[in-house]
C-alpha cells in the first residue's frame, strides 16, 4: 500500500486551469517574484534573500510574521522553482512519524546528493513542534539533506531551539502595508485568476473600508472581497456593485493580531508601558483599548499600571500608585466593560505626572549592596528592646525623634552609611531633595 505522503495528487481543475473552488487568495498566489507585494527589505532587488531564491541555492530558513503577509506564499513559490522533492507538512497535525519517513526517503537518494536531488521540506506553523520533534530534524539539517522552510507567526527565537535555529536563515515578514494591500486589491479585480468575470465594480469607500480593516492581512483582505463579490447579486450589465454596506457585512470586524499566549501578549504591554513611561497619554490609552478589546485580563493590564506607578513616577507624585491601586480594586469589583474606564483614568494619570525612578533605582543599588557591598549588622541603639532584649544591651541610646525639634535627630541607622536614594527635580520629589538636604545640612 503506497504511503499518501509521498503521492502525487492533483486539485480536480477549475474553468481557468486553477484548482476547482481554490479560494481567491490561492489563485492568486504570486507566480513571480515582481508578483510580490511588500517585503522590499527582503525581496528587494538585490537583497540576499532574493538573489539565493534566484539562484535556487536557499538553504534552510525560517519565515516569521503576522498572518497574510506573504510567508506561505514565498514558501510555495520557492517549493515551485526548486529542483528538489518537496515534501508539505504543517505541524500542528505532523507527527515524529512522518518526519522519520522523510528523512529516511533522504537517505535512501543518499541524503539527496548521490542521484543529484534535494529535499525540501516546507513546515507551516513549525513553533507547535516540541523539542524532541524539533530534535528529530537536526541531524539532516545540519548535513544538508533537507532543507526546511518553516512558517510561523511567532518568535522563532522564543519556540525553536537554538541548535536548530543556528542552522536557519532567519527572515522577518512584516505587515503589509496600505499601498501593498491596495495593489493586491486591484490585481484581485482585474487578474483572471481573480474576480475579473463577475464583473465587480468597488467604491472607493468600500475599498479604503477592507483595507482599514484587514490589519496588513492580505488573505483576509482578499477573503472579504471575494465573499462580498460572490454574494453580491449582479445589476445592469452584469456589475456586481461593492459599496460600504457591503464591505462592513463582508469584513464585519477588524481583525487584532493579539494572541494573549503569544509575542504580541508581551509586545503590547511593553508598548503600553513605554507610554505611560514616555508621558503619552493618548497613546497609553490605545494600547490599553486594543488589548481590553483583544480579550487582556484587565487584571493584568492592571497590576502593569501599579507597577509603572511606583517604578516610573515614584515620589515625584506619590498619589499615582494611590490611583493605580484604587483602580486596580475597582477593576476587580467591577468587571468588564466598566473597568475599561477606571483602567483608562489611572493609566491617563500615571502618564501625564512627573517622572522619577529614583526609588527604583534605590532599592536596585541598595539590594547589589547587600549582596556584594559592605556587610553590615543592626546597630545595639536600633535593636529591638522588647522581652529580654533591654537586658542585652538592645535599644540602649536611641533617640525617639518626635522627643526633639523639628521631630529630628541626627543619630546613626546604618554603620558605614551609603547613600541609595537620590531624589530627581521632578515634581514632589524636589520638595523630598530640599528636606534631606536640610536635615543633611547640606547646602
Amino acid at each position: 500500500m503506497s504511503d499518501p505522503l509521498f503521492e502525487e495528487t492533483a486539485a480536480p481543475a477549475g474553468p481557468e486551469g486553477g484548482p476547482l473552488y481554490s479560494p481567491l487568495a490561492a489563485r492568486l498566489a504570486p507566480k513571480e517574484l515582481t508578483d510580490f507585494a511588500g517585503q522590499e527589505e527582503i525581496l528587494g532587488e538585490g537583497k540576499l534573500l532574493r538573489r539565493a531564491i534566484e539562484a535556487d541555492t536557499l538553504k534552510s530558513a525560517v519565515f516569521y510574521g503576522p498572518p497574510g503577509s506573504g510567508k506561505t506564499a514565498l514558501a510555495r513559490y520557492i517549493a515551485s522553482r526548486a529542483r528538489a522533492k518537496t515534501f508539505d507538512l504543517n505541524a500542528v497535525m505532523a507527527g515524529v512519524a512522518d518526519l522519520k519517513k522523510i528523512i529516511e526517503f533522504s537517505r535512501g537518494l543518499g541524503g539527496g546528493i548521490a542521484q543529484n536531488q534535494r529535499i525540501l521540506l516546507v513546515l507551516d506553523e513549525i513553533h507547535h513542534f516540541n523539542r524532541t520533534q524539533q530534535d528529530v530534524l537536526l541531524p539532516s539539517v545540519e548535513k544538508g539533506e533537507i532543507i526546511l522552510i518553516g512558517m510561523t507567526t511567532e518568535n522563532p527565537f522564543f519556540y525553536i531551539n537554538q541548535a536548530l535555529l543556528s542552522r536557519f536563515i532567519v527572515v522577518e515578514f512584516k505587515p503589509l502595508k496600505p499601498e501593498h494591500l491596495s495593489a493586491i486589491f486591484d490585481r484581485a479585480l482585474t487578474a483572471e485568476a481573480g474576480l475579473k468575470a463577475l464583473k465587480p465594480e468597488v467604491t472607493p469607500g468600500a475599498k479604503k473600508y477592507l483595507i482599514d480593516n484587514s490589519s496588513g492581512d492580505a488573505r483576509r483582505l482578499l477573503n472579504a472581497l471575494e465573499l462580498g463579490v460572490v454574494t453580491t447579486k449582479p445589476g445592469k450589465g452584469g456589475k456586481r456593485v461593492i459599496d460600504e454596506a457591503v464591505a462592513r457585512e463582508s469584513i464585519q470586524r477588524r481583525s487584532l493580531r493579539y494572541d494573549r499566549s503569544s509575542d504580541e501578549h508581551y509586545d503590547h504591554i511593553s508598548a503600553f508601558i513605554k507610554s505611560m513611561r514616555g508621558s503619552d497619554p493618548d497613546a497609553a490609552v490605545y494600547w490599553l483599548a486594543k488589548m481590553l478589546e483583544a480579550g487582556e485580563d484587565p487584571r493584568f493590564v492592571a497590576r502593569r499600571i501599579l507597577i509603572c506607578a511606583s517604578e516610573d513616577v515614584g515620589n515625584a507624585n506619590p498619589m499615582a500608585l494611590v490611583m493605580a491601586e484604587s483602580a486596580f480594586r475597582s477593576a476587580e469589583v467591577l468587571g468588564m466593560p466598566e473597568a475599561r474606564i477606571v483602567l483608562a483614568q489611572a493609566a491617563i494619570y500615571v502618564a501625564c505626572s512627573p517622572k522619577s525612578n529614583a526609588s527604583y533605582l534605590a532599592v536596585n543599588e541598595a539590594q547589589a549592596e547587600v549582596k556584594s557591598g559592605v556587610e553590615r549588622e543592626v546597630p545595639m541603639h536600633l535593636r529591638d528592646g522588647s522581652k529580654d532584649g533591654e537586658a542585652l544591651g538592645h535599644g540602649k541610646g536611641y533617640k525617639y525623634p518626635h522627643d526633639f525639634e523639628g521631630h529630628y535627630v541626627k543619630q546613626e541607622y546604618m554603620p558605614d552609611p551609603k547613600t541609595f536614594y537620590r531624589p530627581t527635580e521632578q515634581g514632589f520629589e524636589i520638595e523630598i531633595g530640599k528636606r534631606l538636604k536640610r536635615l543633611r545640612g547640606e547646602k
